[in-house]
């Protein structure tokens, strides 16, 4: 068996001559030392990841991934249609409220896929939350919504009044007189 031998070497401390190399470009920006792994913006993504476990508390549990479906909202005789994309949703997987001034379409993707071949297990998940919001138009008969999931689009129909169209009338044109 060949012997491998491994030396610690180190870089010389200034690059005198030859391309300017990122390192040396950031030097006298930062005189404090090289960036490690010569990433001059890593120190502030490793900053961020920092600040975002102190804020959730130091919980291990690994950060959600939220999901945003496509949402259509459109008037359609008298009612206000809202049609959201929501593939390989079961009915028991998605909620729809009604708050004073809104509709909210919430809940969770969750799917799975399990593959074997030559010998090989593989198994992928995923999970999403979701959230929308529409805000509904003034007079909305909240008492009367109807939502109905099919081949994964989410309708839902709220009616709404019509509203008034105001009448075509002439409005006539007077002759201005010029103050001096």
């Amino acid at each position: 068996m060949a012997e491998g031998r491994v030396t610690n070497e180190q870089a010389p401390a200034k690059h005198q001559a030859g391309p300017l190399r990122t390192g040396d470009f950031f030097a006298p920006l930062f005189p404090v030392g090289r960036f490690p792994g010569g990433r001059p913006f890593g120190v502030l993504h490793d900053l961020s990841d920092d600040i975002e476990r102190a804020i959730r508390g130091f919980n291990a549990a690994p950060k959600e991934d939220f999901w945003t479906p496509v949402v259509e909202v459109r008037k359609c005789n008298g009612e206000l249609v809202v049609s959201a994309e929501l593939p390989g949703i079961r009915k028991d997987d998605v909620k729809v409220e009604l708050t004073g001034e809104a509709l909210v379409i919430h809940g969770e993707r969750k799917s799975e896929h399990t593959e074997d071949h030559n010998g090989y297990h593989r198994t992928e998940r995923t999970y999403g939350h979701f959230y929308r919001t529409i805000p509904l138009p003034e007079g909305a008969r909240t008492d009367q919504v109807k939502a109905e999931l099919t081949n994964g689009v989410l309708k839902v129909s709220i009616p709404t009044p019509e509203a008034k169209k105001p009448q075509p009338r002439t409005v006539p044109v007077e002759t201005g007189s010029r103050a001096a």
